[in-house]
């Protein structure tokens, strides 16, 4: 059955106009969701995501599964409520985190165990993740990457796959996976190279230094500095002034990924390489790389005992 049959047969999609905001935000809802949220503000056309997760702040295997299902969600429904949604914001409630990357815990018992399939499936499934998110879940939206807090490794990449970036001025962003011998094979070389060139995106891989949002702004990385504590203040200061022009800022994106287009099978190539040289670190390698998440548990620990923000228009 196809997915508008289920929705024909949705006591819910039966009762609910398309043109309705109210319907969408029924289904949003409706979620199940434990590690994310979904808030929608119906007067700017908003639909913010926050993470919220209560471990450590990387990409395990259960964050990638719940992104994939908000991210299915988005595909299926958004287009069947056309004026409900302009613009898909994404950021994080973690006190001082946007998130820290790869699931290191993982990968040390995985190249331990010399378990490359696993390494793969994780990979790939960050792959299908970042390649949704460069579709816009094929639907007629903005969609903007809010950082307010670290932003290492992977969380660093996931930054990079939206549309606009935003960061706050003393946010910190880096890629440390050469500390450990390896490099970010979750799509960091395709996306910094297009904005950067080639030269400025291999020192900051093979640098592993810490750069601040207004030093990426600088470098023209990051599209939109916030000062600090005031990234969702000026998220949504930026789409009420704009609102009047979405059309023709959505065209430049889509044109923007028309001629210099990241392609799905580009990240996966890099991606398997990065699986099959991660399988070559050594113990030295792996050590460096349990510290980080020992630092990591800390974290967790510390922001467990935190009060979490919540979502303000």
């Amino acid at each position: 059955m196809s997915d508008q049959d289920n929705k024909s047969n949705n006591t819910i999609f039966s009762q609910l106009s398309n043109t309705d905001s109210s319907g969408l935000a029924q289904l949003i809802d409706n979620l199940k969701l434990n590690e994310m949220k979904l808030d929608l503000d119906h007067n700017d056309k908003i639909l913010w995501c926050k993470l919220h997760q209560e471990g450590r702040p990387c990409f395990t295997f259960d964050l990638g599964k719940e992104l994939e299902s908000v991210q299915a969600f988005l595909e299926s429904n958004l287009n069947d409520y056309p004026e409900a949604v302009r613009y898909f914001v994404f950021g994080s409630d973690t006190p001082e985190v946007f998130n820290l990357g790869g699931d290191l815990e993982l990968f040390v018992n995985n190249i331990r165990d010399g378990n490359l399939e696993m390494m793969r499936r994780y990979a790939h499934k960050s792959i299908n993740i970042l390649d949704r998110n460069l579709r816009s879940f094929n639907s007629n939206i903005i969609t903007i990457g809010m950082v307010q807090g670290n932003a290492l490794g992977g969380g660093f990449e996931f930054a990079l796959s939206f549309d606009i970036l935003v960061a706050e001025k003393s946010t910190r962003f880096g890629l440390p996976e050469i500390l450990f011998n390896l490099f970010p094979g979750m799509g960091a070389y395709s996306f910094l190279v297009r904005k950067i060139g080639r030269k400025a995106t291999e020192d900051m891989i093979l640098g592993g230094s810490i750069y601040t949002g207004q030093q990426l702004y600088d470098l023209g990385v990051v599209d939109i500095l916030a000062e600090d504590g005031e990234g969702q203040k000026c998220v949504s200061e930026y789409i009420q002034n704009n609102q009047k022009r979405f059309n023709a800022e959505k065209s430049i994106y889509d044109v923007r990924k028309k001629i210099d287009p990241i392609t799905k099978s580009e990240l996966m190539d890099i991606t398997n390489l990065w699986s099959e040289v991660a399988m070559k670190l050594d113990e030295d390698d792996l050590r460096k790389m349990e510290k980080l998440v020992k630092a990591q548990k800390r974290l967790a620990r510390k922001n467990n005992n935190h009060p979490k923000e919540t979502i303000t228009h």
